[in-house]
């Protein structure tokens, strides 16, 4: 005996237990479990709306004609003058056109929108 233990009392080795029967969620393939509904989770979450904000924005290209008044993802507005494959000519001001790509129109708005600002 050392007058160290007089002043700290020992610790003593506890025989060793059962391990618990699983982690998380149970033992087996229910530890799988919580992958799974993260999984779920983010697809519910992030991964379907942006499919569905991708589905409106292809249908609203799709649905676009010469007159229509549109804002650019870069904040220019104008009206469609001209529609190819994969461009867009937009009139920004009287005889001034601008090619953007078809994926870099925002919005389509109401018409007169333009003239009433």
């Amino acid at each position: 005996m050392n007058l160290l233990d007089l002043l700290i009392s020992p610790a003593h080795a506890q025989a060793a237990g059962q391990a618990a029967p699983g982690g998380l969620f149970g033992g087996g393939l229910s530890g799988l479990l919580f992958p799974v509904i993260l999984i779920g989770i983010m697809y519910f979450l992030m991964i379907r709306p942006q499919m569905k904000r991708s589905k409106e924005h292809r249908a609203m290209l799709e649905k676009l004609a010469k007159g229509d008044e549109v804002i650019t993802n870069g904040g220019i507005a104008g009206t469609v003058s001209d529609i190819g494959d994969s461009f867009i000519t937009v009139e920004i001001a009287d005889n001034v056109r601008v090619r953007v790509q078809k994926g870099a129109i925002g919005n389509v708005l109401p018409k007169g929108t333009l003239k009433a600002s």
